[in-house]
C-alpha cells in the first residue's frame, strides 16, 4: 500500500483563540468576540463527523472575565472526542484571586505535560509561566518577567511586548527531556503552545529562539503548532514544521481550525474557514 493511501499515525482537530465574550466587536483588530459561539458549534459539529485521536485548543478560550469560561467551555463537552486545552494570555485577564485557578478550570492536569497516542508523544507547554499577567500577584516569576521585558525592550526586541511570556529555564528543561524520551523510545513528538516560536514577529515567546532551536535539533520532532498571532505563519526550521492557527475570533462570519492527520512521510493539514491547508513533507 502507498503511503498516499495508507492510514494515517493520528489524526487531530485544532482550534486557536476563540477569545469568547459577550461584547461588542474590536473593528480595528476585526476581532467579533461573541460570533465566537457560533464559530465553535461548528467546528465542534465537524469534529464530531470526523475519526479523530483528540482535539487541542491552543489559548484564549475566552477574552477577559471568569465568568465566560461558564458560557463557553460548555460546548467543548459536546466533543466526542478527548480534548485538551492550553491557556493564551488572555485566559488570565480574570480577577487576582482567580489566576491561580485558570488550569484547573480548563481541565489541566497540569500547566505542562504530555501524553502519547500511537506512537506520537504529544507535549503541551505553557507559555505564560513567566509573565506579567498569569501568575499570582505575588509571585517571583512577575519579577522576572519584568526583568526579561526590560532585557528585551533595550535590545529593542519586536517581540518585546506586554502580551507575550516566557517559559521557566525548569519547563524548558522538561521539555528537552521530554524531546530525549520520544527520540530513545522511537516515537515522534509534536510541541503545543500558545505562543509562536519560528519564523521571528512581534508575537513570538520570549526566548523563542532557544525553544524552537531546542524543539529543531531533536531527531523525534516533527512539528509545533500555536496560536496567538491571530494572523497564523509557517516557517520550517532544521526539518520541523512550525505552524500558527489563524484565530477564530477574527471576522464577523468566517471561522478558522483545522484537522491534521500525520502520516509516515508528511503532516496533512486541512484548513477550515480562513484556515489554509498544508503538506508538509517529513
Amino acid at each position: 500500500m502507498s503511503s498516499q493511501q495508507s492510514s494515517p499515525l493520528l489524526r487531530f482537530g485544532l482550534i486557536a483563540d476563540p477569545q469568547y465574550a459577550p461584547i461588542e466587536p474590536n473593528e480595528r483588530l476585526n476581532r467579533h468576540y461573541a460570533q465566537s459561539l457560533g464559530k465553535l458549534e461548528a467546528a465542534i459539529a465537524r469534529f464530531n463527523g470526523e475519526d479523530l485521536d483528540f482535539v487541542v485548543t491552543l489559548g484564549d478560550v475566552i477574552d477577559r472575565d471568569w465568568e465566560n469560561f461558564d458560557r463557553v467551555l460548555p460546548l467543548f463537552e459536546t466533543l466526542r472526542h478527548p480534548h485538551h486545552f492550553l491557556p493564551g494570555n488572555h485566559d488570565f485577564a480574570v480577577a487576582a484571586d482567580r489566576l491561580a485557578d485558570v488550569h484547573a478550570r480548563l481541565g489541566m492536569p497540569a500547566p505542562y505535560h504530555d501524553f502519547v497516542v500511537n506512537g506520537v508523544r504529544l507535549i503541551l507547554t505553557d507559555g505564560n509561566e513567566v509573565s506579567l499577567f498569569a501568575p499570582p500577584l505575588d509571585d517571583p516569576r512577575r519579577v522576572e518577567a519584568a526583568e526579561r521585558l526590560a532585557l528585551l525592550t533595550a535590545a529593542g526586541a519586536a517581540n518585546a511586548q506586554t502580551w507575550n511570556a516566557g517559559m521557566s529555564a525548569p519547563q524548558v528543561a522538561w521539555l528537552g527531556e521530554r524531546l530525549r524520551l520520544a527520540d530513545a523510545a522511537g516515537e515522534r513528538a509534536i510541541v503545543f503552545g500558545h505562543y509562536p516560536l519560528h519564523p521571528a514577529s512581534d508575537h513570538n515567546l520570549w526566548g523563542a529562539e532557544e525553544v524552537s532551536a531546542l524543539i529543531a535539533a531533536s531527531p523525534a520532532a516533527i512539528g509545533y503548532f500555536c496560536g496567538h498571532n491571530h494572523a497564523g505563519n509557517y516557517g520550517l526550521l532544521s526539518g520541523t514544521h512550525f505552524v500558527n492557527i489563524k484565530g477564530m475570533v477574527d471576522t464577523a462570519d468566517e471561522n478558522a481550525f483545522a484537522i491534521v492527520a500525520v502520516h509516515a512521510d508528511r503532516i496533512e493539514i486541512t484548513g477550515f474557514g480562513r484556515e489554509e491547508s498544508r503538506d508538509l513533507a517529513l
